[in-house]
C-alpha cells in the first residue's frame, strides 16, 4: 500500500500549482477591488478624477469571486472553523472518520455548487445584464459559484487523500 501512496504523492505539485493560481487570482481581484473603490471614492470629492457608474457593481462582483475562492483556499490549509473542543475526549480513529465524513460532505457541496451554480449562471445570469454596463451579461455575477466549486473539488480530493493516507502510513516513517 505505501507504494500506492508514493505514486499518488507525485501529483502533489499539481495541487500546489492550482493553489498558487487561485491565490494569485484572489490577489489580483483584491488589488482591482481596492483600485476601483479608491477611484470611485476619490472621484466623488475630486472633480478631475472620474467616478464611473459601473464601479459599485464591479466591486461587488469581484468581492463575490474573492469570497468563494478564498473559502476554497481555506479547504487546502484546513483553515475553516471547526469544532475541535471535544477531540481530546474522542478516540483518534473516530476523529479521522469524522474528518473524512466532513470532507465528503464538503465534496458533495462542491459538486452541487458546480452543477446548480452553472445552471444559474447559464440560465438566469445569461438573461440579465448589469444596470451600469448593459452590454455585460450577469453570467459573470453567478459564475463564481461553479468556479469555486471546481477549486473545492480539487482541494477536497487532496484533503480526503491525505486523511486516508494518514490511516495507512504512519507519520515520519513513510511506512
Amino acid at each position: 500500500m505505501p507504494k500506492f501512496f508514493e505514486t499518488m504523492d507525485k501529483i502533489r505539485p499539481a495541487y500546489d500549482v492550482v493553489y498558487k493560481i487561485v491565490l494569485f487570482i484572489c490577489k489580483l481581484l483584491l488589488v482591482a477591488d481596492i483600485l476601483i473603490t479608491s477611484m470611485a471614492v476619490i472621484g466623488r470629492y475630486v472633480s478631475f478624477v472620474p467616478d464611473p457608474a459601473w464601479s459599485e457593481e464591479v466591486v461587488l462582483t469581484l468581492m463575490a469571486y474573492m469570497a468563494v475562492l478564498s473559502a476554497a483556499l481555506a479547504i487546502r490549509r484546513g483553515a475553516h472553523i471547526r469544532m475541535t473542543a471535544l477531540d481530546v475526549y474522542l478516540p483518534k480513529a473516530l476523529i479521522k472518520f469524522l474528518d473524512i465524513l466532513a470532507d465528503l460532505c464538503v465534496f458533495v457541496l462542491a459538486i452541487v455548487m458546480i452543477t446548480v451554480g452553472w445552471k444559474y449562471a447559464t440560465s438566469i445570469g445569461s438573461k440579465g445584464y448589469y444596470v451600469s454596463m448593459p452590454t455585460l451579461s450577469k453570467f459573470w455575477q453567478y459564475f463564481p459559484i461553479p468556479l469555486a466549486g471546481v477549486a473545492m473539488v480539487v482541494f477536497e480530493l487532496e484533503a480526503i487523500y491525505n486523511h486516508i493516507k494518514s490511516i495507512f502510513v504512519k507519520e515520519g516513517t513513510g511506512k
